[in-house]
């Protein structure tokens, strides 16, 4: 992606970020411009006219969007994740991968998993969805359920939905559904603090049909540890958004102290040793956040995986350094970093959804301590 380009996007983003976030709005323009610029279809393979591009350029991506706008850019994140996933996995033929993928290059479709449920939770906290796909007497299978937080509702092309067969014993898996079928209904509950714009609203299956090529499903056990990429692109990618939220409230917070100038002081605040110290206690924790994305990525892209314990953790780390980040930033700023018509009141907001994605600390924690007490031989 070109520098200037990327750039270009991210001040475009930033202009109309508080707009979609006062209003909750999907961002459609700024997915448009996305389109516009080729990156819906980045992680997909060249095969398909995608750009097949390696983690180390998606984070560069996705950490240089969230400066101008997080909510736009987590959709996109879900979009990339997504396709890079599909694409590399045995489970779906080859000319559904390449619908799917032609259609993100051709002509912005976006695609997401929806997996979180209001009973289940997070799937990745354990137990099976209450969402079910049964045999239709016509043929194919038939999808009924409830999804919650499904990032980006309004403007997918395709749904990913996390579902169990009604057999006995039950079976897991993805179903993929055009969004356009009959019987998915789309309400309107995200009125959340952070990332507004992200209309991650719910959505209810009923009855959806859907044919067998794009049902894959298997006993829950052999899930576990399935897709060793995906926690280490979930853990890179989450900690570019958020530290690009941190770096975008480091810049304002900058601004704000070379041109605040107290009647008391008579000099920008900018020239207190407080404010020195503090900006520079940002630029460590930024400073960090960069080497470990930047070491998970390039690790990913050579081919030396992570274990999904350690990018739990790496990921839970960088969001707690962006979140301090964005604190001392508004520490600061004092009452205008409450203020609506300043931009770091909704970094402020922003910032802390990134505790409640997953995986989240408590989890990652609890999976690493797990493992290192309970290892045999040692």
């Amino acid at each position: 992606m070109d520098q200037s380009r990327l750039q270009e996007l991210r001040r475009a983003f930033a202009a109309n970020a508080a707009q979609h976030d006062l209003e909750a709005r999907f961002p459609s323009v700024n997915i448009d411009r996305l389109r516009e610029a080729g990156l819906l279809g980045l992680t997909a393979p060249r095969q398909y006219g995608g750009g097949s591009a390696s983690l180390r350029d998606v984070c560069l991506v996705l950490g240089t969007l969230a400066e101008g706008c997080a909510s736009t850019t987590l959709i996109l994140a879900m979009q990339l994740f997504k396709l890079a996933a599909l694409n590399r996995s045995p489970l779906w033929p080859e000319h559904v991968r390449a619908a799917v993928s032609a259609a993100a290059v051709n002509q912005g479709a976006l695609i997401n998993a929806l997996r979180v449920e209001p009973e289940l939770g997070s799937p990745t906290r354990g137990g099976l969805p209450a969402t079910t796909i049964r045999r239709a007497a016509q043929g194919g299978w038939l999808l009924t359920g409830h999804k919650i937080f499904s990032t980006g509702a309004p403007g997918l092309r395709w749904m990913d939905v996390w579902a169990r067969t009604d057999e006995e014993p039950g079976r897991v898996g993805h179903v993929l559904v055009a969004a356009e079928s009959p019987g998915i209904r789309i309400i309107e509950t995200w009125n959340h603090i952070g990332m507004r714009a992200t209309c991650s609203h719910d959505v209810l299956f009923t009855d959806v049909a859907v044919d067998d090529h794009h049902v894959a499903v298997r006993p829950l056990e052999e899930w576990r540890d399935a897709d060793w990429l995906q926690p280490a692109w979930n853990a890179a990618g989450m900690s570019a958004i958020y530290t690009g939220i941190a770096r975008a409230a480091r810049d304002w917070t900058i601004d704000f102290l070379r041109h605040r100038v107290p009647s008391a002081l008579g000099a920008p605040l900018a020239t207190l040793p407080r404010a020195q110290e503090k900006i520079g206690e940002i630029e460590m924790l930024l400073a960090a956040n960069t080497r470990l994305i930047d070491s998970i990525a390039a690790d990913v892209d050579n081919g030396s995986v992570p274990p999904p314990e350690e990018t739990a953790l790496l990921k839970a780390m960088a969001v707690e350094n962006a979140v301090r980040a964005v604190e001392l930033a508004a520490s600061l700023a004092g009452n205008h970093a409450h203020a609506r018509a300043n931009a770091i009141e909704r970094y402020i907001r922003d910032v802390r959804s990134g505790r409640v994605q997953a995986p989240q600390a408590d989890a990652a924690h609890l999976a690493a301590g797990r493992k290192i007490l309970l290892a045999t031989g040692t």
